[in-house]
């Protein structure tokens, strides 16, 4: 560890929560800001928070508030760990009591839907004078909030800075690598959401493991595909915030993605179902393959699903006589 800071993390839900424990693990002085009073209350009289995380205890001495000013006051970085399509409106709430040049730290996976841009690019937008970088990776909020061994991706444009912050937020059970492929790092994880709603629904509908496995590979390339379309370092792509992150989220019910699309794939309600990001970044990952001239059938098959625009069953039927080709094409 690259010695202790002051961290503030901006969201109480269960990502966020499990940040500030893990953080507060690792020695760090934790604020944790949430809209909700309950929660906040929950964390420092009981440490817990039992509308995310229930029947798990945090670590002590995580400092929760609903002032977002108080929670901000001096800290040497900011983790912004609100789902992507709040990130803007909780920024530039926050903006006036950001500290100019502290790092601001991407917590959430996703592209903005209204205007199709990285997170990184919504940072810049709202907070010009701070440092950005991203944290991502094959990872759960009840896996890291229990203590379970974990590796994720600290990436910055600048690969010192991604160094000294992974360094910051490792901690016993929290192994974090660094990367200067900012880009890279959040392409692999807004697109493998998509992917995983995919990989439930084949599972859900029926088709069998093997299915699965070939949609995941190739999903895979296509997330490779745009990737390189945003200037993506390939290595980023196969590492944890790439490959690791799909194949975790394309296998286990824990992802709520892959929930999502294993409960559309049965033909469920899914009304109330609990935030599934890969549904607002499915139709303009879509937008930007085709803009892009990247050819894309899985992603664009997901947001057709999602638009009601086909069946899961048409869809596959459709992918399954798309031309054959190279593997490797």
């Amino acid at each position: 560890m690259s010695g202790t800071i002051s961290i503030a993390v901006l969201g109480g839900g269960a990502w966020g929560s499990a940040l500030a424990s893990t953080a507060r693990h690792g020695g760090h002085d934790v604020r944790l800001w949430a809209r909700d009073g309950a929660t906040v209350e929950a964390i420092n009289e009981r440490g817990e928070n039992p509308r995310y995380l229930p029947g798990l205890k945090l670590a002590e001495g995580i400092k929760a508030t609903v002032d977002l000013v108080e929670a901000l006051r001096g800290v040497g970085l900011v983790l912004a760990a609100a789902p992507a399509q709040a990130l803007r409106d909780m920024l530039l709430e926050a903006a006036d009591a950001v500290p100019h040049d502290i790092p601001v730290m991407l917590c959430a996976k996703g592209i903005e839907q209204k205007t199709g841009r990285l997170l990184s690019e919504v940072v810049v937008e709202i907070l010009p004078d701070n440092p950005i970088a991203a944290l991502s990776g094959p990872s759960f909020a009840t896996d890291v909030a229990r203590g379970l061994p974990t590796a994720v991706v600290v990436a910055a444009r600048h690969g010192d800075l991604a160094a000294r912050l992974a360094a910051n937020l490792s901690a016993p059970q929290f192994r974090c690598y660094s990367s200067d492929d900012l880009v890279g790092v959040e392409i692999g994880g807004a697109l493998k959401n998509v992917l995983a709603i995919a990989a439930g629904a084949v599972i859900g509908s029926g088709f069998g493991a093997s299915a699965q496995a070939a949609m995941v590979t190739r999903g895979f390339v296509e997330l490779r595909r745009l990737g390189a379309a945003f200037g993506a370092q390939p290595e980023t792509l196969m590492g944890l915030s790439g490959l690791g992150d799909l194949v975790l989220t394309c296998g286990s019910g824990q992802s709520r993605n892959f929930a999502y699309g294993l409960a559309l794939g049965k033909g469920e309600d899914l009304a109330g179902r609990p935030l599934a990001e890969g549904v607002a970044t499915a139709g303009v990952a879509a937008k930007i393959a085709r803009e892009r001239g990247v050819e894309a059938p899985i992603v664009d098959a997901v947001d057709r699903i999602l638009a009601g625009e086909i069946a899961i069953r048409d869809a596959v039927a459709e992918l399954m006589s798309r031309p054959l080709k190279s593997e490797t094409d």
